[in-house]
């Protein structure tokens, strides 16, 4: 049999996308248009005989990170080594970077083997959150609504490098709503929110305070009519899982984030939410 691996295309983006509906992982059903402008040539494909069977994404964060995410094998060819030289040529496009994944823990030991060490669990929290108000002080308004520079220097408070092209086409696709919170002319929180196959996804969620992230949850949901939520929450936050527990949300799946280098300096205690398995 002939195994090839390529760049993929805009279509088999969507494509991976696809495969990950299928393993229960749930992605928004438009993060794919924003995955692809993170790093168009970040989508590898393992082709057997021409037919797409394996995939992975390695995206390129400025100069010295990268995520690793999409690492799927087609069930038909599973155990028959294919995955693995898709992994070894993902991992050669991000040589020398600080390389981030976010994987099912039970292949945490193979991850190890691979260079990468345990930095935290995200767990997956879902249900229905409750109406709640702005905290006093703090406004909600459109993410869209805000000077690009500002919102994009937030982001990167929580993140390790710019990540400007996908944010901009994270708040702006369709199927989303993303708010900021405002207290005294400052941004003090951010969140967005995208319609997915089952529970509506949250990510980022970023605030200075639980009750921000709270009231940023349950004016997303209000705004989008979402009868669900999912958030993955990342457990070195204690009150962020605390809030969620508040909200009423349940665990209900869980990865381990994984880094090859030292964690990334970002602002740990406002990360309530990863914005994305795939990309981070």
């Amino acid at each position: 049999m002939s195994f090839e691996i390529t760049v993929g295309s805009a279509d088999d983006v969507q494509r991976m996308a696809r495969w990950a509906n299928d393993e229960g992982w749930n992605p928004g059903n438009t993060d794919a248009h924003a995955f692809f402008a993170a790093d168009p040539g970040g989508f590898l494909i393992g082709w057997l005989d021409g037919e797409p069977q394996a995939c992975i994404s390695v995206v390129k964060y400025g100069t010295g990170s990268g995520f690793l995410g999409f690492y799927i094998a087609r069930p038909a060819i599973r155990g028959k080594g294919y995955g693995i030289q898709l992994w070894r040529a993902g991992m050669a496009r991000l040589e020398g970077r600080n390389v981030g994944l976010d994987g099912v823990v039970a292949q945490q030991a193979n991850y190890r083997k691979s260079g990468f060490r345990l930095a935290w669990n995200n767990i997956r929290h879902e249900g229905a959150p409750p109406s709640l108000p702005a905290p006093a002080g703090v406004t909600f308004v459109d993410a869209r609504s805000i000077a690009f520079d500002r919102l994009a220097a937030y982001d990167r408070k929580f993140f390790p490098e710019a990540r400007d092209a996908f944010l901009a086409s994270w708040i702006s696709l369709p199927e989303r709503a993303a708010l900021v919170a405002l207290r005294d002319g400052a941004l003090a929180g951010f969140a967005v929110m995208r319609a997915s196959a089952s529970s509506s996804r949250v990510g980022p969620l970023f605030a200075a305070t639980p009750e921000i992230a709270g009231g940023l949850v349950a004016a997303l949901a209000a705004k989008a009519g979402a009868r669900a939520v999912a958030i993955d929450v990342p457990d070195r936050n204690k009150p962020a899982v605390a809030l969620a527990e508040r909200l009423g949300l349940k665990p209900s799946f869980e990865t381990a984030r994984m880094y090859t280098g030292a964690d990334p300096n970002v602002d740990y205690a406002g990360l309530f939410g990863v914005t994305s398995l795939e990309l981070g």
